[in-house]
């Protein structure tokens, strides 16, 4: 059987898969990348609600986490979150900055991966879709891929596909198993930027506050804390403050929610007490919370009647439920929503500049796969390109 010879396979055609063909192929490379779904890109396709927040304006190390917290440093610097920009300026991509810096795209997110589909192209890279890797053997010289479209050998050989989050879009644990396969460790992996879900207790009285959005402080165990939209669903708790803190919640752990960040329930009683005294608790809490959460608190924490009535104890009572609420989540809506993979191939055994194992000259991994996450807001993506990107310039 005839074995198709390339320099370079890139085993995944998202995006720290895609940047890293593109860098390998304008070497001269003959590079071919493989991927398993019908279409590249697809994960990039349907971020940010399809508008693809593909960077920062603000990218630092302190936005990753990692067990090996600087491995990022040499990637990030050397193609930054301006280095992209200026090839998304380059192709007239319309984009807007949302909040805290993050960039999104205008029209769609198929401009981005049009963008990079191009640069493929121009750059001489094949793409191969449909394609399962079978198995990934080693003659020592060689990679050689069995594959359903038939063997394929490689002198480099990178690993870019991504984590387990979301398997409706094709997520697998192949990179994983590779990695093992040459001996790396896999540090635990679990969904992160993910939504919580309610414990029993708390689902019967919050559940039915579905829909409503609100600004909170969450603070996780660690002391990690984001100021930023709560969405309460019928499942849990949502949006991009829960998503945030997700990266550093632990099972069993719980969070301490603010419900009104910048203001001090106790200490606004106390002011309000006498010009606002007729005003009932409910009434006064609507003047910053939806109505309906308004209600919930004045409720659950049995504290009703007018400002003028409360006892140091009620007004006590109530400030601790709203800007102190402990939140113990029954647990994540795991891979099935979460935006990346928590953890991944131990770092500790890659090269931070050119992103190949030192178990095997010629192996890579890059973006996702590799013990590397990043905050919501673009990071995730950033880290594609920048990895993408070092391992291009040798493999």
């Amino acid at each position: 059987m005839t074995v198709q010879q390339w320099d370079v396979i890139v085993i995944g055609a998202g995006a720290a898969g895609l940047f890293c063909g593109i860098e390998s192929a304008r070497r001269g490379r003959r590079t071919l990348l493989l991927d398993h779904a019908n279409k590249p890109g697809k994960k990039i396709l349907m971020s940010g609600g399809g508008r693809c927040n593909f960077t920062n304006f603000d990218i630092t190390p302190e936005h990753y986490l990692s067990a090996n917290p600087h491995f990022v440093r040499s990637a990030l610097s050397r193609y930054t979150q301006w280095d992209f920009i200026a090839l998304v300026d380059r192709y007239a991509i319309p984009y807007h900055e949302k909040t805290l810096g993050q960039l999104f795209c205008d029209n769609s997110a198929k401009d981005i991966v049009t963008m990079l589909l191009a640069e493929l192209d121009d750059a001489g890279g094949q793409l191969q879709m449909q394609t399962d890797i079978l198995s990934v053997g080693d003659d020592g010289e060689q990679f050689v891929l069995s594959t359903t479209e038939g063997d394929l050998s490689c002198a480099s050989l990178v690993v870019a596909t991504g984590g387990l989050s979301i398997p409706t879009m094709g997520a697998s644990d192949f990179g994983y198993r590779l990695a093992r396969q040459y001996g790396h460790e896999v540090r635990d992996l679990r969904a992160s930027l993910v939504p919580f879900t309610w414990n029993t207790q708390d689902k019967t009285s919050w559940s039915a506050l579905s829909g409503i959005s609100a600004p909170v402080t969450v603070s996780a165990e660690n002391g990690q804390a984001f100021t930023l939209d709560c969405l309460i669903t019928h499942r849990g708790l949502s949006g991009p403050a829960m998503l945030q803190i997700s990266n550093y919640w632990q099972p069993g752990q719980s969070l301490m929610i603010d419900w009104l960040p910048g203001v001090d329930i106790s200490a606004q009683l106390a002011a309000d007490r006498h010009q606002q005294g007729r005003k009932t608790v409910k009434g006064w809490l609507t003047q910053w919370l939806p109505q309906r959460l308004a209600e919930h608190f004045v409720e659950q924490s049995q504290v009703q009647g007018a400002l003028a009535d409360l006892t140091r104890e009620q007004s006590l009572r109530l400030s601790s439920m709203i800007n102190h609420w402990p939140f113990r989540p029954g647990g994540t809506e795991g891979y099935r929503t979460a935006e990346v993979t928590l953890a991944g191939v131990d770092t500790q055994a890659i090269s931070s500049k050119t992103m190949m194992s030192s178990k095997r000259q010629g192996l890579y991994f890059v973006g996702e796969v590799l013990d590397v996450t990043g905050w919501l807001g673009g990071y995730n993506f950033q880290w594609a390109w920048s990895s993408g990107w070092a391992a291009g310039q040798v493999c």
